[in-house]
């Protein structure tokens, strides 16, 4: 049954949509505001981004342990915000239950800010971390690089993000302009709410009527019109003028259309030539019929960056001859598949930013025409529109019936009316060979990877220590399809040729992430990749390996159709083997990119104790916060968390800073555990509370099928909210206790060496 939408403006002139999806299960709200850092006053850079972070440090009504982001977090949720160009946009995403609260903390937040001096120099430190971490990540560099190519007149080629140096609080004139930026942009007209969930049209009215009142009555401000971009030609940034309305929905189509890699496309073209190791198209502006998008084509060394244009320029020309019709339809195959995946935020967030997942209207049709015609013209190349792909039409495959394979365990956690399915698959080799055998296979893997993005299937691999992975989720008859190819993929050596794709630097946190897994199986960094396998090698290598996986979600119809696909999984039959413990405290010196301090620690729970170390996690996620954040300002990339990770569940806390050391870090951290949590019962009945499957979201929902199945442990939700329930002040002392213990087994991912009270914390 299709999604039932409202549109209508409030008397303050606020516009409010709403849209109730009886399929989801949970609730979610966008609030755009039509301003954002080319709006801000030119003498004082950063200030509607600074405004942003100002926001969520609490009100008189709404104290900071009791604002949007404490709320939020408790219940489970997500929350955030972002500074764009021309508009800021805050959302979270929470149980139905819980919409009321948060968007009157939202909402309260915004129109009634508390902008004290006090509050602004704390966070303006925070804003100067993030602006250091900025200045030092490649991804970021590269897009201000980019967008030096307009006119130095443009506010595109300006720094807008803000530092210690740009925000003069100390200045009269700035905090006239803060509060005149706030005043003139945070009211009615300039706002658009959007809110999405299960709730009929009516409930989401009155909630949106009730809260969204608080801002002041205001009509559009007109937000100043920028001069030409006048863009310097580079080779694949493109660069629109007086572009028609319906622009940025028309380049998603073509975006949608550009990324297609099915044979007949240039992408292929790239792929058949051995030349492409990555793709990635992107708008970088879109305001008043300005647009400026981007396409990251990564190349062989040896290729001709020039020849890739020709064929991409030849691709356009191909799609400019091509029935606009044509083009829709298949564009509108793939928006009904985001739209069935997307989440309750996506949906939120897409309507706040008038893109609904659809196909193009009269309006978007003329604009892709426009479009179109004001890109490069070069003729040239064999080529074909690709017939609808068969991973959008959700039929099942045609096999014949065959017995499920031992090595596959099924969950009946997530009911089938659910319409999400997820296959995990894993395999381990003999140690000499997994290295060689996992770089072919997630190079084999490429071009199926991509095609399973444009069709909504998350499709992932993944190796640690000596396992490699496969996850696939989604519709599950897409799902089937999919694991099909996967496996004739992974038996056939033809797209070995294929160059690994580059992966952008992560920052250093994120990428301790990334190696937290193998660190916890205690594996060491893979090297290099070597040599491929040859066909018989291969053979080989999957002759002796052995494979266990877990089905979430099907029906008895599609299980039947994936036990049969899977008479054909490579190896012998295994199963799962629990992480064994370790003995004392592990350090683990990562090397990563980037110079700022940044460390993890993992504090492993057993597993009897789960429910209290969720308890406890949940707890101390307010104090982490408030002290490391707020009160010592460590730097922005500060969280505290529950985890499980290869089956072992634990505590899982991670901070990045630009100025503390790992060892001061670590001290912070022990004495916020020493200091312990007071049991609050309203906190521990929304912690069961999460654990619901009716309030999960569907990949949590397998996620924790699987890591329960990894630990060889049952998957009984409801007996993890009873254990929640039950646990008193007591059990939370005596873990917290524990946790403390000299002998505990925590694990430290960090980019230093081990400091010297190490041991002895």
């Amino acid at each position: 049954m299709p999604d039932a939408l409202r549109a209508l403006t409030l008397a303050n002139g606020l516009h409010l949509t709403l849209r109730h999806a009886p399929r989801l299960k949970r609730a979610a709200a966008a609030l755009r505001v039509h301003a954002g850092s080319h709006d801000a006053p030119v003498k004082w850079p950063g200030l509607a981004h600074f405004l942003e972070h100002l926001f969520f440090l609490g009100t008189k009504r709404f104290a900071l342990d009791d604002g949007l982001m404490r709320y939020v977090q408790a219940l489970g949720g997500q929350v955030n915000a972002s500074t764009g160009e021309r508009a800021t946009d805050f959302f979270f995403e929470v149980p139905p239950a819980a919409l009321a609260g948060g968007l009157e903390r939202l909402c309260q937040m915004l129109a009634e800010p508390d902008l004290s001096i006090e509050r602004q120099r704390r966070e303006r430190e925070v804003i100067h971390a993030e602006f250091i971490a900025w200045s030092r990540n490649p991804q970021a560099q590269k897009r201000y690089t980019l967008l030096q190519s307009v006119a130095p007149t443009h506010p595109l080629s300006g720094f807008h993000a803000g530092n210690r140096h740009t925000l003069a609080l100390q200045e009269p004139a700035f905090q006239q302009a803060l509060a005149g930026f706030h005043q003139r942009f945070y009211r009615g007209g300039q706002i658009t709410l959007s809110l999405c969930g299960p709730q009929s049209l009516d409930e989401l009215e009155l909630l949106g009527r009730r809260f969204a009142g608080l801002f002041a009555p205001g009509e559009r401000a007109a937000q100043i019109q920028p001069p030409a971009l006048t863009h310097r030609s580079t080779s694949l940034v493109f660069a629109h003028e007086s572009l028609p309305p319906g622009a940025d929905h028309a380049l998603e189509a073509l975006i949608a259309c550009l990324s297609d890699s099915r044979p007949g496309t240039w992408l292929d073209a790239l792929r058949q030539r051995g030349w492409l190791q990555g793709f990635k198209a992107e708008p970088l502006y879109s305001f008043a019929g300005q647009m400026l998008w981007h396409i990251d084509l990564k190349l062989g060394a040896d290729v001709c960056s020039e020849q890739a244009r020709d064929l991409l320029l030849g691709w356009f020309d191909f799609i400019r001859q091509v029935d606009p019709e044509q083009l829709n339809a298949q564009f509108s195959l793939l928006q009904e598949n985001q739209a069935r995946s997307a989440s309750p935020l996506d949906l939120a967030r897409r309507d706040s930013a008038g893109l609904p997942f659809a196909a193009l209207d009269a309006q978007g049709l003329l604009a892709l025409r426009a479009l179109l015609e004001d890109l490069p013209r070069r003729e040239g190349g064999q080529w074909q529109l690709p017939a609808p792909d068969s991973l959008l039409l959700a039929d099942l495959p045609a096999t014949q019936a065959q017995p499920r394979p031992a090595a596959l365990a099924v969950s009946d956690l997530l009911p089938t009316t659910r319409q999400y399915a997820a296959v995990y698959l894993r395999w381990k080799v003999p140690a000499s060979l997994h290295q060689p055998l996992y770089d072919v296979l997630d190079r084999a893997l490429q071009p199926l990877l991509a095609r399973c993005e444009r069709a909504s299937l998350q499709l992932q691999s993944s190796t640690v220590g000596e396992t490699w992975q496969l996850r696939c989720s989604g519709q599950p008859a897409a799902v089937v399809g999919a694991v099909e190819r996967a496996l004739a993929q992974l038996r056939s050596a033809h797209e070995w040729a294929l160059p690994a794709e580059q992966q952008p630097a992560l920052i250093p946190i994120r990428a301790l992430l990334k190696q937290l897994p193998d660190a916890l199986v205690g594996a060491t960094p893979m090297p290099q990749p070597g040599a491929p396998l040859d066909q018989q090698a291969l053979d080989d290598a999957w002759r002796d390996s052995q494979w266990h996986g877990l089905a979430v979600g099907f029906d008895a119809v599609a299980l039947q159709s994936l036990s049969t696909v899977l008479q054909a999984c490579p190896g012998q039959i295994g199963a799962p083997v629990a992480v064994p413990r370790w003995q004392g405290r592990r350090w683990h010196h990562a090397q990563v990119p980037g110079t700022e301090h940044a460390l993890l620690l993992f504090c492993p729970v057993p597993a009897d104790q789960q429910a209290c170390g969720r308890l406890l996690a949940q707890l101390l996620q307010g104090p982490v916060y408030q002290r490391l954040r707020v009160e010592l300002q460590l730097g922005y990339a500060v969280f505290s968390t529950f985890r499980q990770i290869e089956g072992v569940g634990g505590l899982l806390f991670g901070v990045q800073s630009p100025h503390a050391t790992q060892a001061e870090i670590l001290d912070h951290l022990a004495t916020l555990l020493r200091q312990g949590v007071t049991l609050d019962p309203a906190a521990r009945q929304a912690l069961a509370e999460q654990f619901d499957e009716s309030a999960m979201a569907n990949a949590d929902v397998a996620e924790w099928a699987w890591q329960t199945h990894l630990a060889t442990q049952t998957d009984d939700l409801p007996a993890l909210r009873r254990s929640i329930l039950m646990m008193r002040q007591a059990d939370l002392d005596a873990l917290s206790s524990s946790l403390l213990n000299a002998q505990s087994n925590w694990l430290c991912l960090a980019n230093a060496p081990a400091p010297n009270q190490w041991e002895r914390l």
